[in-house]
């Protein structure tokens, strides 16, 4: 999709059409989601600091979003996806994989494929997207970028809408392209390859594979050495199972007082929770991420023996963690998550067994962590019970009251960081 979270807020408020419309955190530690081509010809793109945003556009049109719209539509989108074919493998909200090898008799040549569905969600959604198409996942991605339209002084440049790469055109599409733009290259990786001389793709791909694999390991270097020559095998796959669920938030200040820091980290074990049984799942291995104020960040992480998915059990896991963790400066995010999921069985006793550091940093709530659990369970499915029927806010646990009543963590409007108005000192959630 095109500048999907603005190209929605402009759909919505039509008033905003031709201006430079930034969505994202407004306050001084959020960062842009999303921004329309009249911000980007500023410079502004996504990830980028609000602080610097503004700098760049002063006349921006700040929005701090509306996550649960964006969500409604991106439901629309894979519908509309879904009419050319069952194989769509959604990639965030905005984004998706369809292998249409079964649709060509039905449909056309993939070039037809892909016009057709951008007048299906122009049709359907009144947005604009940018279809590409290759023989894998990577050159499809390229490609849709290569399709995609230009920012310029005077307004939007239309793209090609559709980029198509024949498989004897791939290496002379591919390689020009910046190393940064393969997967699984970050910053520490292409730091690592310019080091050794590699900035294009094709670079890349004269260097011989050994020496990526002593320069950045066995699984790491050949993956990449494969990309280099057009070689992606990750089949499109429906339904991808969720491999985790977490929620984690930018503080407006940082915390130091841990005290604070746990009723923080009580209330995103809640959120966890309730996703896992909202979608009938448990998990093992919860995990804590520390962002420090010098940006530096501390990650801690424990497996169960059996899958849980109450706030109590996962809660009482997540403090000790976290108090196993030293903090020599204030917090500025912190966030929780859980993996390794399963499919919640009915009746099932869940309990779990701590080691010796986390259960020592529990101070004792280590013995009764299981007895904790059984009786959270049923206390659990009163409160599910009760919010179900009088709203979501009707019944919380202490760590959820705020000045404003009771406020159950849950995917927010504004995950990019907190906004100007934002007087809580809770930010960003995903």
């Amino acid at each position: 999709m095109d500048a999907f979270f603005a190209a929605v807020e402009v759909l919505d408020n039509p008033s905003l059409a031709g201006r430079p419309v930034i969505v994202g955190g407004s306050g001084a530690r959020g960062v842009v989601a999303s921004c329309t081509y009249e911000a980007r010809a500023y410079g502004v793109h996504s990830a980028m600091a609000s602080v610097r945003a503004r700098q760049l556009c002063p006349d921006a049109v700040f929005l701090d979003g509306h996550y649960r719209r964006y969500a409604q539509v991106s439901a629309e989108l894979r519908d509309a996806l879904r009419s050319f074919t069952p194989l769509v493998e959604p990639v965030g909200l905005d984004e998706a994989f369809l292998d249409v090898r079964g649709a060509l008799r039905l449909f056309g040549s993939p070039r037809e494929i892909g016009a057709a569905i951008r007048r299906r969600v122009r049709d359907e959604l009144d947005l604009d997207c940018s279809v590409g198409a290759g023989r894998s996942k990577l050159i499809a991605k390229l490609a849709s970028r290569a399709a995609k339209p230009r920012a310029h002084a005077q307004g939007k440049l239309p793209g090609e809408g559709v980029v198509v790469v024949a498989l004897e055109e791939e290496m002379s599409f591919l390689h020009p392209k910046s190393v940064g733009q393969l997967w699984g290259v970050g910053p520490a990786t292409a730091k690592r390859l310019t080091d050794l001389g590699v900035r294009t793709v094709g670079d890349l791909a004269c260097l011989p594979e050994a020496v990526l694999v002593r320069a950045l390991g066995k699984v790491h270097g050949r993956h990449l050495a494969a990309l280099a020559r057009g070689e992606d095998a990750d089949p499109v796959v429906p339904d991808r199972p969720t491999k985790s669920v977490g929620h984690e938030e930018t503080f407006r200040e940082d915390i130091a007082d841990r005290k604070i820091l746990h009723r923080h980290a009580l209330r995103m074990a809640e959120s966890v929770a309730g996703h896992l049984r909202a979608n009938g799942r448990t998990g093992r291995t919860i995990t804590v991420k520390v962002k420090l104020s010098d940006f530096s960040v501390i990650t801690r992480s424990h497996t169960v023996e059996t899958g849980l998915d109450t706030g109590s059990a996962i809660g009482a896991v997540v403090a000790a963690l976290l108090d196993t963790a030293e903090l020599p400066s204030g917090v500025r995010l912190l966030g929780v998550s859980i993996s390794g999921l399963q499919r919640a069985s009915a009746g099932q006793q869940l309990s779990f067994v701590l080691d010796a550091p986390v259960a020592g940093a529990l101070a004792g709530g280590a013995a009764d962590a299981e007895s904790r659990q059984e009786h959270w369970r049923e206390v659990t499915a009163a409160i599910d019970a009760i919010r179900r029927r009088y709203g979501a806010a009707a019944v919380g646990t202490a760590s959820m009251v705020g000045p404003d009543g009771i406020v159950v963590p849950a995917r927010r409007d504004a995950p990019w960081g907190p906004s100007q108005e934002d007087l809580e000192s809770r930010g960003t959630s995903r």
